[in-house]
Formats: C-alpha cells, sequence, structure tokens
C-alpha cells in the first residue's frame, strides 16, 4: 500500500461527519480514499507525515490490518449505528468480529466481588466459544478480558489508537489480548485516548455482542451508557444483581428495575443466545468445589460477602485469633476467600 494510500485511509479516520457520509456512498474501499482526498472537507483535516509514519509501523506489524466499512470481514450491525467508523484498526485476529459474542462491563473501581463475578461469567462463556468483548479499562474489563483469555478468545475495543497502551497498567493484558484475541480501534496508530473517546467507544462494543451485561455499575456511570445503547441497537440487556446497600451496584439494580434480565448464573446467559443449558455436573465451579479443603470451611460461614473484620469473624465464630488468621489464610490459597482493605469478603462460587 502507497504512502498516499495511508494517507486516506487518515483521512477516512480523522475526517469530520461530512467527510464520511460522503465516502459511505463509495463503491469500493479504494473510492472511498479517492473521494476523501478529492473531497472540500479534506482541507479541515491535518494529518502530518509522522501520523503517516506511525501507520506505517504499526501495519508492519504481525496481524495488523485495516478493516473498511466496504469490506466483507467489516461487522454488519455497526454500519447500522450513529457514525459508524468507515476504518477498523485490528491487531489480532479478524475473524473473531464475525463470532458470538458478549459484551461484559462494569466500574472501573470494581470491588473485588464484582471482579469474581466478571471473571466467572468470561470464563464460563468463552469456554463456550463465546467470545468476550469489553473495554480494555481498569476494574471489570479487565476482570472480563483475562477470565476469557484463561478459557477462549477476547476482544477489546480501545478508546485511543491500537499501539496506545491505555491505562499503562493494562499494557501486559493489551499485548496478551493482540496474540491471542484481537484489539479494534476507530482511532489511528498513535491517537491518545481522550474523554469523549470512550463514549464512541461504547457503540462498537455493543454493536460486535449479541447480548450485553452488566456486572457492577453506579447509577451514574459510563457502563450506563452502554447499556443505553444497547438498547437503541436493540441487544439483548442483562444485568448482575446485588445489594440494596451497595452504591456501586445501584446501577445494575436499577437496570433491573427498568426490565434488564438478570443474571445470576452463566446458563442465563446462554439461554438468552439459545446456547444449551451447562449440566450442573459438568461445571467447573462444581469441580472445584468438590476438591478436599485443608481449611476449616465452617469458618466460611462467619465471612460475609461484604467486607468482614477479622474482629468480627472472631467473634462470630469464638474461635481464637491465631486459629482464625491461620484459616483465613487456607481460605484464600484455596479461593474462597480475599483479602481487602478492613478484613476479608467471601468470594462466591456457584
Amino acid at each position: 500500500m502507497m504512502a498516499q494510500d495511508h494517507r486516506g485511509i487518515l483521512l477516512l479516520a480523522f475526517g469530520n461527519g461530512k467527510l464520511r457520509r460522503e465516502c459511505r456512498k463509495a463503491s469500493s474501499f479504494t473510492n472511498a480514499i479517492e473521494l476523501a482526498q478529492r473531497s472540500p472537507h479534506a482541507a479541515d483535516v491535518v494529518i502530518e507525515a509522522a501520523h503517516v509514519a506511525r501507520l506505517e509501523r504499526w501495519l508492519e506489524l504481525p496481524q495488523t490490518q485495516v478493516v473498511s466499512y466496504f469490506d466483507a470481514s467489516y461487522p454488519e450491525a455497526l454500519r447500522y449505528v450513529s457514525q459508524p467508523p468507515l476504518v477498523l484498526f485490528c491487531h489480532g485476529d479478524v475473524a473473531l468480529l464475525q463470532c458470538c459474542a458478549v459484551a461484559i462491563v462494569g466500574s472501573r473501581n470494581a470491588s473485588p466481588t464484582g471482579q469474581h463475578t466478571a471473571d466467572y461469567f468470561a470464563r464460563g462463556l468463552a469456554s463456550s466459544q463465546v467470545v468476550i468483548i469489553s473495554g480494555l479499562a481498569m476494574g471489570i474489563d479487565a476482570a472480563a478480558h483475562r477470565g476469557a483469555l484463561a478459557t477462549g478468545r477476547t476482544i477489546a475495543v480501545l478508546a485511543g489508537g491500537p499501539d496506545v497502551y491505555y491505562p499503562a497498567r493494562n499494557r501486559q493484558l493489551q499485548q496478551q489480548i493482540a496474540q491471542a484475541g484481537l484489539l479494534v480501534s476507530e482511532f489511528a496508530p498513535g491517537v491518545p485516548s481522550k474523554r469523549d473517546h470512550f463514549i464512541r467507544r461504547n457503540r462498537i462494543i455493543v454493536a460486535l455482542a449479541q447480548l450485553v451485561l452488566v456486572v457492577e455499575a453506579k447509577p451514574r456511570s459510563g457502563s450506563l451508557n452502554t447499556a443505553k445503547q444497547a438498547l437503541e441497537q436493540n441487544r439483548s440487556l442483562f444485568a448482575v444483581p446485588g445489594s440494596i446497600w451497595d452504591q456501586g451496584m445501584g446501577g445494575c439494580l436499577m437496570l433491573l428495575q427498568q426490565g434488564a434480565g438478570l443474571a445470576m448464573s452463566i446458563n442465563d446467559v446462554r439461554q438468552e443466545l439459545n446456547l444449551p443449558s451447562l449440566p450442573p455436573s459438568t461445571s467447573a465451579e462444581d469441580e472445584i468445589n468438590s476438591q478436599p479443603s485443608l481449611a476449616n470451611t465452617q469458618l466460611l460461614a462467619n465471612v460475609g460477602n461484604e467486607v468482614t473484620s477479622i474482629d468480627t469473624i472472631v467473634a462470630r465464630s469464638k474461635l481464637p485469633v491465631a486459629i482464625v488468621s491461620e484459616q483465613l489464610v487456607l481460605l484464600e490459597l484455596e479461593g474462597r476467600v480475599t483479602s481487602v482493605a478492613g478484613g476479608y469478603i467471601k468470594v462466591g462460587r456457584r
């Protein structure tokens, strides 16, 4: 591909709404690039030599390609969203764009329980060849991606260029997804993440999925914007229930009150996707629960789903502090509790 073509690709990516509307009428990707280069609106787009050079360097990486609005591999549902991107910068397995997929979204400042729940749904669905989609943010997004990679495949839709690591703490995770899943962005290589990019990213997350699952969200959050997009795009919308006293679950409870599907298990989601339910006897959770425990599992009854201090656990169990501390360590190693600021919480296991 010539440097002139690279500049045309960037025009399609950077162009304003008028330019993109003109180019959507093109007969092919090549024709769209020609229209963009001739358009009077192209004069408003600043494309520096550094932008072209960065795109060229990115395209030299393995498994990188530009999927255009005119390609057969372009997701059909994405053509019907508001302002559909004319180009998608993809790093990884582009075939995943056509797979059955579930979007798992939620709070960046997620609780340990919320992250565990996202991991539970992602692992269980990905093991059945369902692709998990999320936005590579901290919290629920990252937990969903990691859970999916443990048993299957995942797509991360980015709010910046495909070569931009944001947040920086997810750099390694982003690299893993590029190798074993797919990174997708409507933003060209080198474009930094910006506040309004996250809202634009959400419409792509929804368009690539058949179902959107909100795991943990406050009443006012970006996750509820994704839920709104799901309703506008006629996607199935599910939410995980939570305590009425937990502000972090307020958004999920509100969605449930408004008619979202109730997700209490992987099978709730599988049934909505018309996939066969998993027999309880074959679930990964049953296999874990059947393993012998070295810890005093009766102590679990004294650990709540909310943060429970060691003093409270001691008072409830009437056991010495030393024994309680020892048993909590064993329970944590077995994945039955997790330590958090102020004490421990029970880790849900279905």
